[in-house]
């Protein structure tokens, strides 16, 4: 899931860790806040915003591009998603730009 390009922010720790990035599930939810770690309860993140697919607007690529232009619109300080629900975890900046 992860990648192993750039430097570690923190030696010792997950090569995310105190990046923002997208966790994309399995259900209808995004999330996007910082990642702080991953065990095996699941993905650790701080500042998060939320977006569930159930809402037509706005669309997750709109969330994403805001959320990559404006900065992440805290809702929640800390959110566990659970191993199980992690379908994809990319950079924001990544995502964010191309679309």
């Amino acid at each position: 899931m992860a990648r192993s390009s750039g430097p570690v922010f923190h030696p010792g720790h997950h090569e995310l860790h105190g990046i923002t990035v997208v966790v994309e599930t399995t259900g209808a939810r995004t999330y996007v806040g910082r990642f702080d770690n991953q065990d095996e309860h699941g993905v650790h993140l701080l500042n998060v915003a939320v977006h569930d697919g159930a809402t037509p607007s706005p669309s997750r690529e709109e969330f994403l591009r805001r959320s990559a232009t404006f900065g992440v619109r805290i809702e929640h300080q800390h959110v566990l998603v659970p191993d199980g629900e992690v379908v994809r975890i990319s950079r924001l900046d990544d995502v964010g730009a191309g679309r």
